[in-house]
């Protein structure tokens, strides 16, 4: 079998380095399909002027190129202009209820970021045509369930509403500020954002919120497609961003990176036993040479596969986003604690060896 090398160009079956950047997977009739942002060469393609590239495997040595599954080029995709609009992290689901394909990802209309939205896109096939349905943000009017008495203090909304804080921690007066409660009429801030399926079925957006400080938990309703759904802020004012989560012995993980840009940084790993939380934070899972910086990455998204856990990241190249690699690694365990150790070859999922 083929072995893909982390950092290195990742050919398709054309010859052509993956371009899906950010993204996740599903499976899906037999098909593992991949799902990642469709980048262009040059600092321009830091914003979308493409969509969203899927592929697909059965074995993960071989990817197939299945083109563009959400296509924003004909300007059909209501307010997203190509090579003015941004979006990142596409993550794909499938409702068993409704039989459709539901995607999510995170939307900025100006390229700006100052929208913090979801974009939601929905097709009859996992390879598209995705269709979009809106482009909102969650939990529009509705508080989060565990939300501190004093951040609904009208006293702290009004300060927040005429002093917008800045996004990277550094504003001194952070910790007096209802972020949370300035943004209840128009929706919660929405900008790195995973999606998570557990074994009951039930599906979870989590994305970065309240200029980033804090992450949002929000049930999906049964189609997929509503944000108003019970939510969970966690992590509080720990500046936490590009979450993936898994199940593990029954319990649920969170790896995130800091909010540092484009440059990488240490990882940080947390347990919880409700997907809502309480969650612990376990320090950074990263070991080895490279461990303060993730190994150069930031994580995407993490799959289980014949009872192991995968850890995908991107190594981001800004300057020339449509070069960005690869970093593909098993989670190993040391006790509770899950650990990434960087390694030259990504691990098979379906290697026979280990089967």
């Amino acid at each position: 079998m083929k072995r893909y090398r982390n950092r290195e160009l990742w050919p398709d079956d054309h010859g052509v380095h993956i371009n899906a950047h950010g993204g996740g997977l599903l499976r899906h009739d037999g098909w593992i399909y991949w799902y990642g942002e469709h980048k262009i060469a040059g600092r321009a393609g830091n914003r979308a002027w493409v969509g969203v590239h899927v592929y697909r495997t059965r074995d993960y040595s071989r990817w197939e190129d299945r083109g563009i599954a959400f296509d924003i080029r004909g300007g059909e995709a209501g307010g997203l202009k190509p090579g003015e609009c941004v979006i990142e992290r596409p993550k794909v689901l499938c409702n068993a209820k409704t039989k459709k394909f539901v995607m999510f990802f995170h939307c900025e209309t100006d390229g700006k970021y100052s929208d913090a939205k979801v974009g939601i896109a929905l097709a009859d096939h996992p390879e598209g045509p995705f269709a979009l349905l809106k482009i909102e943000r969650p939990s529009i009017g509705r508080w989060p369930e565990n939300t501190p008495e004093e951040l609904k203090d009208p006293k702290r909304i009004a300060f927040t509403r005429s002093q917008p804080p800045v996004s990277n921690g550094e504003n001194p007066r952070t910790k007096e500020l209802s972020i949370v409660g300035a943004d209840l009429p128009i929706g919660q801030q929405s900008r790195d954002m995973t999606l998570f399926q557990d074994e009951d079925g039930r599906a979870y957006l989590i994305h970065s919120s309240e200029a980033n400080s804090t992450l949002h938990i929000v049930e999906l309703d049964e189609t997929f497609t509503r944000l108003d759904g019970p939510c969970h802020r966690a992590f509080p004012l720990r500046w936490m961003e590009a979450p993936v989560v898994f199940r593990h012995g029954g319990r649920y993980y969170m790896i995130c990176s800091g909010c540092t840009g484009w440059a990488p940084n240490a990882a940080r790993s947390a347990v919880a036993d409700r997907i809502e939380g309480p969650w612990t934070e376990l320090g950074n899972p990263a070991r080895g040479e490279g461990a303060e910086t993730t190994f150069g990455t930031q994580g995407t998204f993490a799959w289980e596969e014949q009872g192991r856990i995968f850890f995908l990241a991107d190594e981001w190249r800004p300057e020339n986003a449509i070069d960005g690699r690869y970093v593909w690694l098993e989670v190993t365990w040391e006790g509770e604690l899950p650990v990434l150790r960087d390694s030259e070859n990504v691990p098979l999922p379906l290697d026979p060896l280990r089967a």
